[in-house]
């Protein structure tokens, strides 16, 4: 079927449910993202680009992510006692229907909530957002000095197909080099496959946001 853009609309998932987000979500955003560690590895523009104050990041945040190119979905947990609570962003954008082809990126993460469920049921939704409407190539990519979100790339299935040399300025005015990943639609049965075993893997129970950043995924 032909590809077209899917309506911005809530999915919703067994850990997770993200929802369309709006210019004023961003101050209640900022107070999932507030950690350097976030910029660490490349969101934003870079260490060099970490918003320590809220005012900073909303003004940041009108201009970085793709809101009228993309659909800009912030995440909510499900269940718990933290139910309902903002855990961070990711984006399905770049449509281009001719070619078939989206990217899912713009993504960061509260990093108490690093190595859960929630990474991998966002892309699980959004990967099927995509090929449900008629995609066949959705582009994933990141950092190429950015050794924790490429590995969660390639466990999520994507497939490497080679570095963009110089393909953007970081915050700290170094030029930065892409690795760029994709996953087909002929490959998705196998991929989604993997991604709902790897849910099941944590039982059902709601995500709790740790005290202290662990290890990401």
């Amino acid at each position: 079927m032909p590809a077209t853009r899917p309506a911005r609309r809530e999915l919703v998932g067994r850990y997770i449910r993200l929802f369309p987000l709006q210019r004023g979500d961003l101050p209640e955003l900022f107070d999932s993202l507030r950690t350097a560690e976030v910029y660490a590895g490349g969101w934003g523009g870079g260490l060099a680009g970490f918003r320590a104050t809220q005012a900073e990041f909303v003004e940041f945040g009108r201009g970085y992510f793709a809101w009228e190119s993309g659909n800009v979905y912030g995440a909510r947990l499900i269940g718990g006692a933290q139910d309902g609570s903002l855990i961070g962003t990711s984006t399905l954008g770049d449509f281009d229907e001719p070619t078939e082809h989206a990217h899912i990126g713009w993504t960061a993460w509260d990093p108490r909530v690093w190595g859960t469920a929630v990474n991998p049921e966002a892309k699980l939704l959004m990967l099927a957002e995509a090929f449900d409407h008629g995609f066949g190539r959705v582009r994933l990519q990141a950092d190429e000095l950015n050794d924790r979100s490429r590995a969660a790339i390639e466990k999520l299935g994507g497939t490497f197909e080679g570095i963009i040399r110089r393909e953007r300025l970081r915050a700290d005015g170094s030029w930065r080099d892409t690795a760029v990943y994709s996953i087909l639609v002929d490959e998705w049965p196998a991929v989604r496959a993997d991604l709902e075993a790897r849910l099941d893997q944590f039982g059902g129970h709601a995500v709790a946001r740790r005290e202290t950043p662990g290890a990401s995924e």
